[in-house]
Formats: C-alpha cells, structure tokens, sequence
C-alpha cells in the first residue's frame, strides 16, 4: 500500500509556484529570478515538492530540466490553483460593487496593435467599471493560460489546432496582409496598383513572428520585392513613423495599424496577386461560460470590427465557428 501523501495538508502555495515556474522557464535559476527568489531557495521549495509527492517533479538534463509525468501532472493543478486564486482576489475586488467586473486578455501580436485599442477604448466608453488585464503572445503560449483559466478570451488571428481541443473558435474579421502607406502617397495616384509600381519604392518590413513572417516573405518573393527591403525592426513605432514621415511602403496584416488606418493617417494598397486568407476572432473556453465582462468586451469588439468593415478596412464574417 502506498503511504497517504496528504497533500491537502503538507503542500504550500509556494511550492506550486515554484513549480509552475519552473515549468514555464526550463530552469530552476530563470525560474528563480522571474519570482525574485534565489536559487537556492527556489531548489528548497523543489526538493520539499518532491519529497510531499513521493516522486521525481522534473529530471535534470545539462540545458535544464524538464517535467516527468507526475510534474505534468502538478504543473497543469499548479497552474489552475493559481489562477482560481487571482480570479478570488479580482472577485474579491469587485464583490461590494456588483456593476463592475475584471477581464484577463490573451492577445496575439497583430491584434494587440490593430483591433484591441479600438476595440478596448469603445469597452471603456460603454462599460468604464471593467478592469482589463491583458496578456500578449503566441497561441500556443496563451492556450494553457485559457485552459487553467487564467485568461477569458484569446484574440486574433485564428488558427487551426494542431490536435483537437476543447477551445471554441469563432471568426469575426479577415486581416490579409496588404502594403500599407502615407495618405497622399505617389502609389494612390495609379489607378490600380501593380508589380513595377510597388517595385519602385523602399519597403519597412515589421519583423514577425513565424506564420505571418513566411506568409508575408511568401509575398515577397511573388512580387519580386526582396531586394526592396530597407529596414527590418520589431518596432511598429519605427515602422509607423517612416510610413507616415515618408515614400516607404510596408507588407503587413491589413489591420496591424488600425488606428492609423481609421484617423486616415494610412490608408491600404491593394496588393496585384491574392494575399492568403486570414481569419480572425476570438477563442473561448468550452467548458465554461463567459463572464459578464467578456461579454461586454466581445459585443465592443464586435463593435469596432463592423465600424471597420463600413470604412472598407475589413471584411465581417458570420461569427461561426472557424473550423
């Protein structure tokens, strides 16, 4: 007979995050300095977890460690116990004032600079009480995260799941990637745009991450443009103020500057050859309703995607599901 471990009783709160770092950094000393701890202190709370559980949490390789199938285990319950304890500390929050209410954000790269600000300054109009807490990054970084319950909503481009999951998907806009430049600028003179008229102007390339960056180089080399490249950077405030400041041109998500292209400070150039479908929306966890403050913010995004769509900046799809 195996020895009760008791875990209800023996396991500290520090001993979960201490796992849950570990996990997401992949190594005992980035994970003890992304929670201000030392190594040594943080190697403590590991060897405690490991004795409570009865068992190895992580095997040692020379790059760092890795989880065994019992840390899997405490990770995904580290994980969800956290959060269940940041959404009580929220609810505790709003909990005298049933009008307000906290929203936890997942956001991908482009709709963080294109759809999100518009669509969170029409939340705030209409709903100023809500709290918004927002975090960036890839899908695949952002689904734990959805699945522990640390975020309500994933918004962007939607992808299709590499293997099936619990997640809804649902479509709302199409971002393809256009060429994006000043108002006023020489290339609107044409009365359609072609190869040689972009041919003819220097490009300011955002870098992107992996999916959008082949999809947009898929482009480049269609039209020949490569060699026209001046300026690669991470910087959307860099590649903002050369497009607005000058003759530059930039292949990008349609909808990476929104706001730009709303204040008509940008405006679109219709690329010569189909650029790939892209869809976007939002992705919502299956096994759980949504709050009322993320429904507030999906009918605001709503919103400002159909005010874009009558500017002809997008176009709406019909809300369903996307695969």
């Amino acid at each position: 007979m195996t020895a009760p471990r008791h875990l209800d009783r023996r396991l500290r709160l520090q001993h979960l995050r201490a796992i849950d770092a570990i996990a997401a950094q992949g190594s005992v000393l980035k994970a003890a300095a992304s929670l201000g701890l030392s190594q040594p202190a943080l190697s403590k709370s590991l060897l405690e977890a490991e004795d409570i559980a009865g068992t190895k949490l992580f095997d040692r390789h020379p790059r760092g460690v890795v989880a065994t199938a019992a840390g899997l285990l405490f990770v995904a319950t580290a994980r969800k116990m956290i959060a269940d304890l940041k959404r009580l500390d929220e609810a505790l929050d709003i909990s005298g004032d049933p009008d307000r209410g906290a929203l936890a954000l997942g956001v991908l790269p482009v709709a963080a600079s294109g759809v999100l600000p518009g669509a969170l300054t029409r939340l705030r109009a209409l709903r100023p009480e809500i709290r918004v807490r927002i975090e960036q990054g890839r899908t695949g970084d952002l689904a734990p995260l959805l699945a522990a319950g640390e975020i309500d909503l994933i918004v962007g481009r939607l992808y299709e799941p590499a293997t099936p999951d619990s997640f809804e998907r649902q479509a709302l806009w199409s971002e393809p990637i256009a060429a994006l430049a000043r108002t006023g600028h020489p290339i609107f003179a044409h009365e359609r745009i072609e190869r040689e008229h972009l041919s003819a102007y220097d490009l300011a390339q955002p870098t992107m991450s992996q999916r959008v960056g082949q999809e947009t180089e898929w482009l480049l080399q269609k039209l020949g443009l490569e060699q026209r490249v001046a300026f690669r950077s991470s910087s959307y405030v860099f590649i903002r103020e050369l497009l607005i400041g000058g003759d530059f041109l930039s292949l990008m998500p349609s909808l990476m500057m929104a706001g730009d292209l709303m204040r008509g400070a940008l405006k679109l150039a219709p690329l010569p050859i189909q650029s790939p479908v892209r869809l976007a929306g939002f992705i919502k966890p299956g096994d759980r309703p949504l709050s009322p403050a993320a429904r507030a913010f999906l009918d605001a995004l709503v919103g400002f995607v159909r005010d874009l769509a009558e500017r002809g900046l997008t176009d709406i799809t019909n809300g369903n599901s996307a695969f």
